[in-house]
């Protein structure tokens, strides 16, 4: 079983922007701690070990948080309820965070449950 870790992202503004989720090669950096903080979740910890253990991205690599990305990190195909191992606990404290963001930074931000 997969013993993810979870840490608030870091952005510097906002965008309700089409979302497309982001490979390594978006970004202008191949740092991997300074790409992570585009992301919820790590499968190796913070920073990770490799690009492919991050999950749920919510922050664009211009560095904004992107609206669309945490609907489909909340209930799209790829979001939280798509990685595996995820104890139920784990789930439901990741889908407050999202929730938590989207209404302190969108103020239409309704994703309910």
């Amino acid at each position: 079983m997969t013993d993810y870790e979870m840490h608030e992202p870091d952005f510097s503004g906002t965008t309700t922007e089409e979302w497309d989720e982001p490979q390594l090669e978006d970004f202008d950096t191949d740092d991997l701690s300074e790409v992570a903080d585009h992301f919820i979740l790590s499968a190796s910890g913070f920073p990770p070990e490799n690009f492919t253990d991050l999950k749920l991205p919510v922050v664009d690599p211009d560095g904004d948080l992107n609206r669309n990305a945490l609907q489909t990190a909340k209930s799209g195909g790829h979001g939280v309820g798509a990685v595996e191992d995820l104890e139920d606990d784990e789930q439901a404290e990741i889908e407050d965070m999202i929730d938590d963001l989207a209404n302190e930074h969108f103020e239409d931000a309704d994703f309910g449950d």
